[in-house]
């Protein structure tokens, strides 16, 4: 008998050597910023490593139609009043590290967040109205008030300050924080591959600080929706322009590239089914120091609003890659206004008349200014450099002045725009739930830019409590007539990124949405868990 094993032991010894191994499916994929610090998106959003949030499950997330799905919440309920908010976890979540996901580490995630310094705590305040979180991220209020609570393991309970019937949306981005591995480590968790656990769909497997590229592994302990059909994901931010992505793309080392716009002809003769569209709900848009010269002036700043020619920019140095933005709304998106958006017109004569009567005729005495945009991939690699040098040749002839450019990593430019270290940017921004607080959201009360402007934050603080939808939808309209008129900001396009992918791609991820659109990797949780590869 004994023998017998042996001999059985050898056989399936000698077999397994000679057997081809299984082979993996490893998707290589572009990247967007070359710089990050830590692997973590509840420390920092514009600074994060690569994809830092597919290795966490959020609360929950949209798919490709842009419907919401519970991921780590199987469900979720508002009080009566409408100012308390539960969420039920899915039973099992666990770590990488097996110690089970609890409610614990969702809520100290934001406890975290609004007394660490968190650069997106702005979101939790207008976006979730979280009550308490001013007062705690302020410094004047003990993080024990924040109107979170883990009531067991599995229930989270929200209280906000006013009435969040989009708060659901809101937690897309509310992923949680291993708060056994951060109590013995702090923010050190998140800086070494060795220390970094996960909790969604992926694990990490390398991380390169030197241009934030990063290989993530299929996880074997995420039990929740949208489990990875991939074994490996290799992430090159590098590969992100697309002057470097379709070149990779076309030597067979990358799976997908963006296109600008001089690439799209070529890529769509040589891979007609490969092309892949999405209207992004993003916009680009211009913003200013409103305190510093010459921004200062209401004139100044009205005159860049008429000196851009956004159909001849769109039709020509960013054609098939963005379409004129007259709002700070996209097209299609909820609370969109097409009578705010046509304000939005081409006038060099207005344009003129506003700079003469800031003092400025013809130019002239108006100060050299340099314009700041973050270097980034993706999109924004294709459109915003030159769309800067576009601006500043319009400016030249419209205006009489010289504009400089300047590109900076992602933390230093927003670092300028928040600090006020410079008085003009460039400044991108998608959307990160489907409402229109969102959008405006990012002007109310200092947000992301420190404007104070009482009466549009008046307005857009009514808009955010008010249940109605037409009456919500005036109010915003009404808060976005300020912009104009107050000139605090200037819209410029709104991204349709062309991208090309390999045929060797597959799953419900690589095909379009109902409306025609991929959205690729900016719904990267739904994208990278429903794609496959032959």
């Amino acid at each position: 008998m004994n023998a017998l094993v042996k001999i059985a032991g050898a056989l399936a010894v000698a077999t397994a050597l000679t057997l081809p191994a299984l082979a993996q499916t490893t998707i290589v994929a572009p990247g967007q910023s070359t710089t990050g610090t830590y692997m973590d998106y509840m420390k920092t959003v514009y600074d994060r490593a690569t994809f830092a949030e597919l290795l966490q499950v959020p609360i929950a997330t949209f798919d490709k139609e842009f419907e919401l799905t519970p991921m780590a919440a199987e469900s979720w309920s508002q009080s009566e009043d409408g100012l308390t908010w539960t969420f039920k976890l899915r039973p099992g979540l666990v770590w990488s590290d097996g110690e089970p996901l609890t409610a614990t580490d969702y809520v100290f995630a934001l406890q975290r967040a609004a007394t660490g310094g968190y650069d997106f705590a702005w979101y939790w305040d207008f976006a979730g109205g979280i009550k308490g979180w001013k007062e705690v991220t302020e410094g004047t209020a003990d993080v024990s008030t924040l109107g979170l609570k883990a009531v067991d393991d599995l229930t989270i309970e929200v209280t906000t300050v006013a009435p969040k019937p989009y708060l659901p949306s809101v937690t897309s981005l509310w992923y949680p924080v291993p708060k056994h591995v951060v109590d013995k480590l702090g923010d050190d968790w998140a800086l070494n591959v060795d220390t970094i656990v996960s909790s969604g769909p992926f694990d990490l497997e390398s991380w390169e600080k030197s241009n934030n590229s990063v290989v993530l592994t299929k996880s074997d302990t995420y039990t929740g929706p949208w489990q990875a059909q991939i074994d490996r994901l290799e992430v090159d931010p590098s590969l992100g322009a697309p002057e470097v992505g379709l070149p990779a793309f076309l030597a067979g080392d990358s799976d997908y590239s963006f296109l600008n716009t001089g690439q799209v002809p070529v890529a769509t003769q040589r891979f007609p089914d490969g092309i892949r569209k999405n209207a992004v709900f993003a916009t680009s848009y211009i913003s200013y120091d409103l305190d510093s010269a010459p921004f200062n002036d209401v004139n100044v700043r009205r005159a860049f609003y008429y000196a851009v020619d956004r159909a001849e920019l769109t039709s020509t140095v960013l054609k098939d890659i963005a379409i004129p933005a007259g709002s700070i709304l996209p097209p299609g998106y909820p609370g969109y206004n097409p009578d705010i958006a046509a304000e939005a017109v081409f006038d060099p004569e207005k344009a003129k008349q506003f700079m003469a009567d800031a003092g400025f005729p013809n130019g002239e005495g108006f100060p050299e200014i340099e314009i700041w945009y973050r270097e980034e991939g993706g999109y924004n690699g294709a459109i915003v450099p030159a769309m800067a040098q576009y601006l500043q040749a319009e400016f030249k002839d419209v205006l009489g002045i010289t504009m400089n450019i300047r590109v900076l990593p992602g933390a230093d430019w927003m670092d300028g725009m928040r600090n006020k270290k410079n008085n003009i940017f460039i400044a991108p921004y998608e959307y990160d739930y489907l409402d229109p607080s969102n959008f405006y959201g990012i002007f109310f009360n200092g947000g992301r830019h420190g404007y104070h402007i009482p009466e549009y934050d008046a307005l857009v603080a009514k808009a955010d409590s008010e249940s109605d939808w037409d009456t919500r939808y005036k109010l915003y309209a009404e808060a976005e007539q300020i912009m104009i008129d107050q000139g605090l900001i200037v819209p410029l396009v709104h991204p349709i990124t062309i991208a090309v992918i390999s045929d060797t791609l597959g799953g419900d991820a690589s095909t379009p949405n109902k409306l025609g659109f991929t959205s690729l990797d900016r719904l990267g949780h739904y994208f990278f868990t429903h794609l496959t590869k032959q």
